[in-house]
């Protein structure tokens, strides 16, 4: 992989990181902030409402923005002992078809939650609690799905990527 390369992939990752990170505590601290009021103040329980629905469209986002890292780092299903048994050359033929095949999935499951997130939007949809338009909650899929089609581009590119990450975790 080029510098450049490299260096852009090592960014987009810390972001994702950072963000799922954050995503993941702001959750944490907001749902034990409502189950504080409930217990402790429930007549103000209604005034927090909001909070289960901020917490849905943040779980939404943070699957969604997983999906690039944890292909990244090898925890998506992997035949690994399988593939193990392959002579090398039938081994990258097989990680090249699985590829290719990954981010033609990812690319067209991108396009068609993209075309669900437009329409949702163009019907000015909005959550009940939040009021804000549902294409926000829609739109995390779109930007996943484009992410992890990134990486499987960044696979076929490099060859071993997360196979070989995988394969020394299982060592491990």
């Amino acid at each position: 992989m080029s510098r450049s390369a490299r260096s852009f992939a090592e960014l987009l990752r810390r972001l994702e990181r950072g963000l799922l990170a954050a995503l993941m505590i702001l959750m944490a601290a907001a749902y034990a902030f409502n189950v504080a009021v409930r217990e402790l103040a429930p007549r103000q329980a209604a005034s927090f409402a909001w909070i289960e629905e901020a917490c849905l469209f943040s779980l939404a986002w943070v699957v969604f923005l997983g999906l690039g890292l944890t292909l990244e780092r090898g925890r998506h299903i992997a035949m690994t002992s399988l593939l193990a048994r392959f002579t090398p050359g039938l081994r990258r033929g097989a990680k090249l078809v699985i590829d290719l095949t990954g981010l033609l999935f990812s690319l067209y499951v991108a396009k068609l939650s993209l075309d669900i997130t437009l329409f949702v939007m163009r019907s000015a949809q909005s959550s009940p609690t939040l009021d804000v338009s549902m294409a926000w909650l829609y739109a995390a899929m779109p930007v996943g799905f484009a992410l992890l089609a990134l990486r499987y581009a960044l696979e076929l590119r490099d060859g071993e990527g997360r196979f070989a990450a995988r394969a020394s975790a299982l060592e491990h």
